[in-house]
């Protein structure tokens, strides 16, 4: 149950809305930064250590996402939700499907990981335009380095007439594949 305030200058129900996209965007980050040291501990073969220590530094990032998250849904009103349970109750999106793999593959399937997170970024500031600015500069805060992130993985997937490896692919399993 929230609190019975909300930030000067918006309503408690402006600040249960913002509260509400804002827990998603926590599951979101928490899901993803479980994911990352997922790819962390099962990526193997060539270019095994560049991208083993690439990843790590991401994952600190979001989980500090997560925390700036979670302390907005509070400062809103709200009780910040950082559970397994609120992760499985979020989510809108399939588990990570690839276990022990190659660099490529979980790059491909990161590719398309990134994919969705960024755009539920941008449909989160698309939403807080009006509504919340603060809410919305900080999802451009996020999305900016999310950004960032997924070019520095489809780097490594890109040939030099900037196709990427898994083009045209729609699952985690089948960019894995394609790209291989």
């Amino acid at each position: 149950m929230g609190s019975k305030f909300t930030v000067p200058g918006m309503t408690e129900e402006q600040g249960r809305k913002v509260a509400d996209l804002l827990q998603k965007q926590l599951s979101t980050y928490n899901d993803l930064h479980l994911t990352l040291k997922h790819v962390h501990w099962n990526v193997v073969g060539p270019n095994f250590i560049g991208v083993h220590e690439m990843i790590d530094p991401q994952v600190e990032l979001v989980r500090g996402y997560a925390d700036e998250v979670a302390e907005r849904i509070a400062t809103l009103g709200a009780s910040p939700q950082g559970t397994p349970g609120a992760i499985l109750k979020d989510r809108t999106w399939d588990d990570y499907s690839v276990g022990r793999d190659t660099v490529q593959a979980h790059l491909a399937a990161l590719d398309l990981v990134y994919d969705g997170v960024i755009e539920d970024v941008r449909k989160g500031i698309s939403t807080t335009e009006e509504l919340d600015p603060v809410t919305q500069d900080i999802l451009i805060g996020h999305a900016a380095e999310l950004e960032k992130f997924q070019w520095f993985v489809r780097a490594h997937l890109e040939n030099a007439g900037g196709t990427l490896a898994h083009e045209g692919t729609s699952t985690e399993k089948g960019a894995a594949g394609a790209a291989r």
